[in-house]
């Protein structure tokens, strides 16, 4: 997906353009097409009459001036100087509309562009394996994100609606002064843009690293604001508001210094600009000024001198200002650009397939894998789930377990061995083929920040509202959500944090039975409850599963009592096997972990009914052994 894209550090503006040319002439659409070519036409245009402003001045100066010379050979009625300054005014309206007909019609071309590079850049950050999302930071890659945004557009309006003009205004001023004032003043005008040009170059690349250090600052403040946001609770519990503020101002103080000297050194780059074309500007009208005083010339072609001067330095500020921009919008997309070029970790095999499902059964077959090879997490791991059975994989913290549920989902392609669903590996078939056909139920649900019918019907969008409250009522939610003031159009805060851990599950729940896939994966789906709600959470699951392949990653033990058979991982190898009375009937590492879940819930129990009675001032405090 991700095509060779070039950055600020390693490529040029040219190869950057030819990497946005097809979106500037994008060729399934011949309409965006025609707008160029509209567009450019009438930048020509405005070019051309544009030249013709400063002869107007010029011809109504020497009228007034009373210099007949200095006129054109046309009727005496349009040479009259009331007519010239008419039409003095009217071409540069004409100059000014055409400029502004050009920029409406290319503004959909420039916004276009920027639409589809946000498109491919938002599905490719959705392509890419979930190890690079493990490790983002949410702030900073919308950050650099909207900045890329913004420096396409910038690219894309300033070379094409700005370069070109610019370029083409300096050849048609060059041609003027060579056939009407000599090549010395030509000579007098090129030096001045050559050495313009040259020193805007090497005052912007100083000012790259200023911006470059500007993003950054910028990147990482805006990183500490929305994870100190998302993390509000944390923050609160612990009292570090003002830890995080003076995280977030020291962000602040480095962008402050940065910012400042963006700011300096561009008043220099001004002040620059503003001398280097003063001078060849003064030459200039001192050259006009001496042939004035002997006759060569007359007072309009000072004039008229003066006018192009000052119309060529409109474009000359801009080569300074576009030179600026691009190279800035160049560094801002440049993090943007790396984006695109990072690879897709998980990809479909080039001869991939749908997956087709007809029982339902998935085996793990001397699966390996790790994350880091210096550190396996499975090692030859074989086991089955038949087909409408349960299977519930249980172990000690770091044993493999949701390591299982990110493979059978293929988020990381194992080392080795093999995972089929129906006999068929599920490296060799479609992703979302893949994904269409299983439902997941996860230990920590994190809901939209959008309506409790919008998360429920995340799980088949195109569902009827009956659908939605069908599948609400299966996960014993429906009239939980019919007594909220507004219903199911409730919003559910970010994350879903106006709901309870309880609500959230059954809203996950209920979006799992509407989509209504052939395969279950619960992933120690009650573990963050309490034993109240585990056990109505667990009778909404059981539904869910009957019928169903499920596959269970389990913390809770009492919870997969009824499976068909139950997996102990140990290490990353499978330790024991069998159903829960087998496995207590052996007496092995199921048995005392269910020992242990089996005291720590008595003692549970057991503090919850002191606490009740003490509530209720019923409590009798034991007195030690020999006191009265």
């Amino acid at each position: 997906m991700a095509q060779k894209t070039v950055s600020a550090e390693t490529g040029s503006t040219f190869r950057t353009l030819a990497n946005l040319w097809e979106y500037m002439w994008p060729k399934d659409r011949p309409d965006l097409r025609w707008r160029v070519i509209w567009a450019t036409f009438f930048l020509v245009i405005a070019k051309v009459v544009l030249i013709g402003v400063p002869y107007f001045f010029k011809w109504a100066t020497d009228a007034l001036a009373d210099e007949p010379q200095g006129l054109p050979d046309l009727p005496p009625i349009l040479l009259a100087p009331v007519a010239l300054v008419i039409g003095y005014n009217v071409v540069r309206l004409v100059q000014w509309g055409f400029n502004q007909l050009r920029d409406a019609l290319f503004a959909s071309v420039g916004q276009y562009a920027v639409r589809q590079l946000a498109y491919r850049t938002f599905v490719h950050m959705h392509q890419l394996s979930l190890r690079f999302h493990l490790e983002r930071r949410t702030g900073g890659l919308s950050r650099i994100i909207e900045r890329g945004t913004k420096g396409i557009e910038t690219i894309v309006r300033f070379t094409i609606l700005n370069s070109l003009p610019t370029v083409l205004e300096f050849a048609l001023t060059a041609g003027v002064f060579a056939f009407a004032y000599g090549w010395s003043y030509v000579a007098v005008i090129a030096i001045t843009v050559a050495v313009y040009v040259w020193f805007t170059i090497r005052a912007s690349d100083w000012r790259i690293g200023i911006r470059r250090e500007q993003n950054e600052s910028d990147t990482d403040a805006n990183t500490k604001a929305i994870d100190s946001l998302l993390n509000f609770e944390t923050v609160k519990y612990f009292n570090n508001e003002r830890m995080e503020a003076e995280r977030f101002d020291r962000s602040m103080a480095r962008y402050e210094v940065a910012a400042t000297k963006g700011w300096t050194s561009l008043g220099w780059l001004n002040f620059g600009q503003g001398m280097i074309f003063g001078i060849g500007m003064t030459v200039a009208m001192v050259m006009s000024a001496r042939e004035v005083m002997a006759g060569t010339q007359t007072v309009g072609d000072f004039v008229f001198i003066n006018t192009m001067l000052m119309q060529l330095s409109v474009p000359l500020n801009f080569i300074g200002f576009i030179y600026r921009e691009v190279r800035q919008g160049l560094t801002d997309i440049e993090q943007m650009f790396d984006l695109l070029d990072v690879p897709q970790e998980v990809q479909d095999a080039p001869n991939a397939k749908p997956l087709v499902v007809g029982k339902g059964t998935i085996e793990f077959r001397n699966v390996s894998f790790a994350y880091d090879p210096a550190r396996p997490i499975l090692k030859n791991v074989s086991f089955e789930v038949p087909a409408g059975r349960t299977v519930a994989i249980v172990g000690p913290s770091g044993a493999g377990k949701s390591t299982i549920s990110r493979l059978l989902f293929r988020f990381y392609d194992i080392q080795g061995g093999e995972i089929l669903v129906d006999g068929q590996n599920i490296a060799s078939v479609e992703q979302e083929s893949l994904r269409r056909e299983i439902g997941m139920v996860p230990q920590d649900t994190v809901l939209f920040n959008d309506t409790i019918a919008y998360n429920i019907r995340y799980g088949r969008t195109d569902a009827s509202e009956e659908d939605v409250r069908r599948a609400a009522e299966l996960a014993q939610i429906g009239p939980f959500i019919e007594r909220l003031p507004d219903g199911y159009r409730t919003m559910v805060g970010e994350r879903g944090l106006k709901l309870s851990g309880g609500e959230k599950q059954r809203v996950a729940i209920a979006r799992t039975i509407l989509k209504a896939p052939p395969i279950l994966m619960l992933d120690e789906a009650t573990s963050a409850l309490d034993t109240q709600t585990e056990q109505e959470i667990q009778a909404a699951l059981d539904l869910v599963s009957r019928g169903r392949t499920t596959l269970v990653i389990a913390h809770r033990l009492s919870t997969v009592i009824s499976a068909d058979e139950i997996i102990v991982l140990k290490d990353g190898e499978i330790a024991e096997r069998g159903t829960h009375g087998e496995l207590l009937a052996s007496n092995g590492l199921y048995a005392s972990m269910w020992q242990r879940q089996r005291e720590a819930t008595e003692a549970e129990e057991k503090l919850r009914i002191a606490r009740e009675a003490d509530e209720e001032g019923f409590v009798v405090r034991r007195r030690p052994v020999g006191v009265p």
